[in-house]
């Protein structure tokens, strides 16, 4: 959830799959991109292993600010990679297999794993992705959208709209993970419109510099929200009925925590490695790490593990921090790969109808 070319070259549009599957390194490779991605798949694995958390106000404070920007910055690289997308039939094909088939396959694996570990009656249901799996289904509605965002113009303060209308929308909180599809979407197509430029502007020194204090305003200001407003905002996973709130809330909301996401996602991306290190090679591989992870962090919550009063401790919080980058990072890499591609990447090809001119009569 293909292989970014260098910030000088227009990127292939089979590299847009964000969390990534992995290819070979080509000559020319950015593994600025690829570090980006190892880099935020942690902080996606430390986010859900934090929610078991009692929790504290710090502790609280920092979830809130890693969910202000973690899951936009994956969405972003994904719509920069998807500039050239065409509604060709391979290309249609290629997003089927790589992210609906694995949706399809890990949607089943996670209701029989909760069965077995929680709740035996939990249902299956296609339409309502389990947990983290919302994500597959909305990429991959953000690619097929591609072109009519190359089209209209002005589309980041279109999607912009058509987020803030989701917000004052009940009827999308349905089974279907259309609201974080509709409210994330600003990002994708954000994404769509950066150039090379934009990404070597964040990576000049004096802005890694200012991040600094950035980042340090933006926990304060998180910490100082925590009291006074729900992280469910940050989930966009629902209107402001579900939230008990007034609709003017929706599009305000809409609208700073896109700003917020911007700012904080250009300050995370002006501290990314530049060249190619021990992480590269985990970047190209986070579609692992991303599915992958659940299993552990819902499993220990189901059996328990949460619940020891060492949990509630800073040094247990320090202990599931480091666990989870461990095990997310554990994930990413190839030898996990090649044992798994069959269900991460399965190639179908007995499934995909022949071309007309390769029919037999």
């Amino acid at each position: 959830m293909p292989s970014p070319l260098t910030s000088e070259q227009p990127p292939p549009a089979a590299a847009a799959a964000v969390p990534e599957t992995g290819e070979p390194m080509a000559a020319g490779r950015d593994h600025f991109f690829d570090n980006a991605k190892y880099l935020a798949i942690v902080l996606v694995a430390i986010g859900h292993a934090w929610e078991p958390l009692p929790g504290g106000r710090l502790v609280e404070a920092v979830y809130t600010l890693i969910y202000t920007f973690h899951m936009p910055v994956f969405i972003l690289i994904a719509g920069y990679f998807s500039r050239g997308f065409e509604l060709r039939p391979d290309r249609v094909w290629k997003l089927i297999t790589s992210l609906l088939v694995p949706y399809l396959i890990f949607e089943i694996l996670y209701t029989v794993f909760h069965r077995l570990t929680r709740d035996p009656e939990i249902p299956l249901s296609l339409l309502e992705p389990y947990w983290l799996l919302w994500f597959l289904p909305a990429l991959f509605f953000w690619r097929l959208s591609t072109p009519v965002w190359q089209t209209v113009r002005a589309p980041v303060l279109v999607s912009l709209a058509v987020a803030a209308v989701a917000t004052v929308s009940p009827a999308a909180d349905g089974a279907l993970p259309l609201q974080r599809t509709l409210q994330f979407l600003p990002f994708y197509v954000l994404g769509l419109r950066l150039g090379p430029q934009h990404f070597a502007f964040v990576r000049r020194a004096w802005v890694r510099v200012v991040s600094v204090p950035v980042f340090a305003l933006g926990l304060l200001v998180a910490y100082w929200l925590v009291p006074r407003t729900s992280t469910t905002w940050f989930f966009r996973n629902n209107s402001t009925l579900g939230l008990e709130s007034a609709e003017w809330t929706g599009p305000t909301a809409t609208l700073l925590l896109f700003v917020a996401a911007v700012v904080l996602g250009a300050c995370f991306l002006a501290w990314v490695p530049e060249g190619r290190n021990w992480m590269t090679a985990l970047g190209t591989c986070t579609l692992y790490g991303y599915l992958l992870h659940g299993f552990v962090v819902r499993g220990l919550r189901n059996w328990g593990f949460y619940e020891q009063p060492f949990f509630g401790t800073t040094l247990g919080t320090v202990t599931v921090t480091v666990g989870a980058a461990v095990v997310v990072t554990l994930l990413c890499t190839p030898y996990v790969r090649s044992l798994l591609r069959p269900l991460l990447e399965p190639r179908l090809e007995w499934a995909k109808q022949k071309p007309p001119a390769a029919r037999t009569p």
